[in-house]
């Protein structure tokens, strides 16, 4: 392991990791990702000006990322094992998709289009002024299918990789990619650096986010599997689009398709398979990603076990 850990000592800080972030939920003030997101508009407002935007942008992510990210790993070395645990609770969105995405399904349930649209455009990029319940629906389920590796399964593949430090590198990475990953005329150019190292950091845990989806899908796993294998080389992101293909295909929903991205109507590659969304998709979206989660921390222990009892017989 780059940490220095055992196996058993991470598999048990990424619990207690999980543990805390489900038990806590995200920090209700002094929020390190909000701190965080200062810091890099702060940069981005110096940076992203004259030419070489490129090199520019490429120099703006590592005056973010790296410092932090190496006052962590300094951190580590010092203050203890428990440390791992807080650094990944503070990376970790598990609790927060939860929390941010429920509103919507109530509000659903309860006929209260408004407070849907506004809890819905917390969340997406979309836009929701005029959208209607299976909009809303849809972009619910969606988002918790792609921040369900965003936010928890990348996260917890470089915890295991190199523990808090990598689970802190690979959040912010991801922070700056949305933040900056835009292919308009402000962030086509600066942005490109940060897009392209997401890209990179995600790929393996986007894949294993994907196949966690088609093992939990039961009767649902070839159809899973099939709309991952077809309709992800679409999407023009290489990591969201096995991720959302399988996570649809799983929940035998219909995503993708038309949706409006400043005033513009855009016709996006469909995901899954059988009926549009519904709001008791979102809940059931929710699940998958609980599910997944708790197939990672089940692996992750039942590895350390083996390796503790491998050792110990020897």
């Amino acid at each position: 392991m780059l940490t220095g850990l055992s196996l058993p000592e991470l598999a048990g800080l990424l619990l207690a990791g999980v543990l805390l972030d489900l038990l806590l939920g995200e920090p209700r003030r002094w929020h390190p990702l909000v701190g965080f997101g200062k810091l890099a508009n702060a940069i981005e407002a110096r940076l992203n000006r004259g030419g070489s935007r490129f090199a520019r942008g490429l120099l703006a992510w590592a005056l973010a990322v790296l410092p932090i990210s190496i006052l962590a790993w300094l951190g580590a070395q010092f203050a203890g094992l428990l440390l791992h645990a807080v650094l990944l609770y503070a990376c970790i969105g598990l609790r927060s998709l939860y929390d941010h995405t429920m509103p919507i399904v109530t509000a659903l349930r309860t006929g209260d289009l408004a407070t849907a649209r506004t809890r819905t455009s917390w969340i997406v990029s979309r836009d929701t002024q005029d959208a209607q319940e299976p909009d809303l629906a849809k972009a619910g389920a969606e988002s918790l299918l792609e921040n369900g590796n965003d936010a928890v399964f990348g996260t917890l593949f470089w915890f295991l990789v190199a523990g808090g430090p990598g689970a802190v590198l690979f959040r912010l990475a991801n922070t700056l990619d949305a933040m900056w990953g835009y292919r308009n005329a402000r962030f086509n150019l600066f942005g490109r650096a940060a897009a392209r190292i997401d890209d990179a950091l995600n790929y393996v845990p986007a894949r294993l986010t994907a196949l966690s989806y088609v093992v939990l899908a039961g009767a649902g796993s070839r159809r899973a599997w099939r709309c991952w294998r077809t309709q992800a080389p679409a999407w023009s992101s290489p990591n969201a689009g096995p991720v959302m293909a399988s996570g649809a295909g799983a929940l035998g929903v219909s995503l993708g398709g038309a949706a409006i991205y400043d005033g513009q109507l855009e016709q996006r590659p469909p995901l899954g398979e059988g009926p549009p969304a519904s709001g008791a998709d979102i809940v059931r979206a929710w699940r998958l990603v609980l599910g997944a989660t708790l197939l990672w921390l089940f692996l992750a222990c039942a590895a350390a076990l083996f390796v503790y009892l491998w050792n110990h017989d020897a």
